[in-house]
This record gives structure tokens, C-alpha cells and sequence, in this order.
């Protein structure tokens, strides 16, 4: 039997990670939305979902000892999914609350979009937070991307994006005003800017992959 935990620091819209996985997996998987440090180490995979702010969701992790949990996991080599806020903690640090220390496991940093950008076709002011449904192009080969297309529209609501210092890092990119990273993959970890279990059938279709993911055998 599969098990799969998602990481519950208080930060995230667990109810509907827990249930779009529900919906894509066997029936004997079983769907772990916990805290427990035990139970995530005993898991086969690994999400860390997440929203809200920087220093919030850094705090809440340390406080229940899930930034050990999401190291530790990471460094098992067990396939593990980021999720919004749970792509931007994994960076360097972010700009958001004047500064936020991060996790560091992805060298990099969050960065905020600028007030004033414009669409490129329309000329139209952008609003921020970049919210609703926007294309992602695959910039890179990955097993996340099985049978779902490049320019597939997503679910974005986020006033912050992820910059890697190692450009071959992202294997998604999306415009919104400018051309930003949607999604990083190094190794065992896939962490994406949008909302999987809010994107419809291509968002369940990349969780459905994530849970037949095999990071040692893909490419």
C-alpha cells in the first residue's frame, strides 16, 4: 500500500490537496494530512502545500518541526511536491516581511512582482496578486509533465515569484507582466507556483503523475 503525507503546519487549503489526490490515486493508497513527524517519515511521498505569508509560513514550520520533516524527506530521496508556498519556502530567502530567511534547499530568491506591469498583447495595467488562470510552458523535460500539454492553463494566486540561481531549475515558465518561473525540479523534488488541485483536469492529471513518479528512473 502507498502512503502518501501532506504536510499540515496550518498554512495550507489541505481539504483540497487531500481530496484532487483522492481522486487520482488507487484505492489503497493511503492520504496522510499531518503534522506528525513519525507518520510523514514512514510515507512514501511527500506534499507540502501552503499560503499566506513568508514569515508566517517559516515560523509554523520551525514551530511544529516540519522544516525537519520536509529536509528530511528531501533528503531521503522520497518523491516530494511543492505547492505555492510550498515552492517559495524551499528557496534561499524571500523579499516578502522585509526579508525571510527560507529553507535553502533550492539556491535562490522570492521575489515581488512590480506594481505598473503590463500586459504584453493588450497593454492593460496588471493587477497584483497574479490570480486565475494563466499558461505554463514546459521549459524542460520531466516526468510531471506525462500527457499534459505545454501552454496548459493553470490556477495561480500569488503576489510573489521564485527566481533560481541555476536557470536549468525550472521546467515551467508562465508570463504575467514578465516571464517568471512556474515550477522548479531538481532530483526528488517538483515544486510548483500554482495550484494543482485547483486546476482542473491538467492539475489532476500532475498529481496523478506524481503519485507514479520514480525520480531515479525518469528522463
Amino acid at each position: 500500500m502507498q502512503r502518501i503525507a501532506v504536510i499540515d503546519y496550518g498554512m495550507g487549503n489541505l481539504r483540497s490537496v487531500s481530496k484532487a489526490l483522492e481522486h487520482v490515486v488507487d484505492a489503497d493508497c493511503e492520504i496522510r494530512v499531518t503534522s506528525d513527524q513519525a507518520l510523514i517519515a514512514d510515507s512514501d511521498r511527500v506534499v507540502c502545500p501552503g499560503q499566506g505569508a513568508a514569515n508566517d509560513c517559516m515560523r509554523q514550520l520551525a514551530a511544529c518541526g516540519m522544516d525537519a520533516a520536509v529536509r528530511q524527506a528531501i533528503s531521503d530521496g522520497r518523491p516530494f511536491l511543492g505547492i505555492c508556498m510550498g515552492l517559495q519556502v524551499l528557496l534561499t530567502a524571500s523579499e516578502e516581511n522585509g526579508g525571510t530567511p527560507c529553507l535553502d534547499i533550492l539556491a535562490g530568491q522570492v521575489k515581488r512582482f512590480s506594481h505598473g506591469m503590463r500586459d504584453a498583447a493588450t497593454g492593460n495595467l496588471l493587477k497584483v496578486p497574479h490570480m486565475g488562470w494563466s499558461p505554463v510552458a514546459h521549459a524542460g523535460k520531466h516526468a510531471l509533465w506525462a500527457d499534459i500539454p505545454s501552454q496548459a492553463r493553470f490556477y495561480f494566486c500569488h503576489s510573489y515569484y521564485v527566481v533560481p540561481d541555476a536557470d536549468d531549475l525550472a521546467v515551467g515558465q508562465c508570463e504575467y507582466g514578465q516571464s517568471f518561473a512556474a515550477v522548479l525540479a531538481k532530483d526528488n523534488i517538483f515544486a510548483c507556483q500554482f495550484h494543482p488541485e485547483k486546476s482542473a483536469r491538467d492539475g489532476l492529471q500532475l498529481l496523478a503523475n506524481f503519485a507514479q513518479w520514480s525520480p531515479s528512473s525518469q528522463h
